[in-house]
């Protein structure tokens, strides 16, 4: 399933300060902070704890998600492609504008759901389709309110 808005790329980091480093040698990043998250997300396997150390870049209109894990009961971060640098590809991520339709299409489709946070009341809800099978990595779906858009950083029309 190919859908929404591409606006994302997340890599696996094993040290954050590093990748970000590595980013303000390469682009003006501005005041890159990163943060201490601790989620439980549903799996097929039931709920999960999943603890991080996030950052986001914006280049453009391009988000990079920068994750390093601290606590994974999942397994779904320790799935990425090692290629010795600092930075392990491991999802994109992509925008869809309404969450119950994307759902249901989301049931009808091949790829199974590995991961998700789809809360009611939540200005923030994704979900992870394992689509390495088909493209080599996971694929992230978001829907957020106009109001979560631009505190994430979200480019505004």
């Amino acid at each position: 399933m190919i859908t929404g808005h591409h606006f994302q790329n997340a890599y696996i980091c094993d040290n954050i300060e590093a990748a970000i480093a590595a980013f303000a040698e390469r682009a003006d990043i501005g005041d890159v902070r990163p943060f201490d998250t601790e989620q439980q997300l549903w799996t097929p396997d039931g709920m999960k704890r999943v603890a991080t150390r996030l950052a986001f870049i914006w280049i453009g209109d391009l988000q990079y998600e920068l994750i390093q894990v601290t606590a994974d009961e999942t397994g779904i971060y320790s799935h990425y492609q090692d290629n010795g640098g600092v930075l392990h590809f491991h999802h994109s991520c992509a925008r869809v504008s309404d969450w119950e339709a994307f759902r249901a299409a989301v049931s009808a489709q091949e790829l199974p759901v590995v991961l998700e946070r789809a809360n009611e009341g939540d200005q923030l809800k994704f979900l992870y389709l394992d689509g390495r099978a088909f493209c080599g990595h996971y694929l992230e779906f978001t829907w957020m309110t106009d109001e979560m858009w631009p505190r994430l950083g979200g480019p505004v029309a």
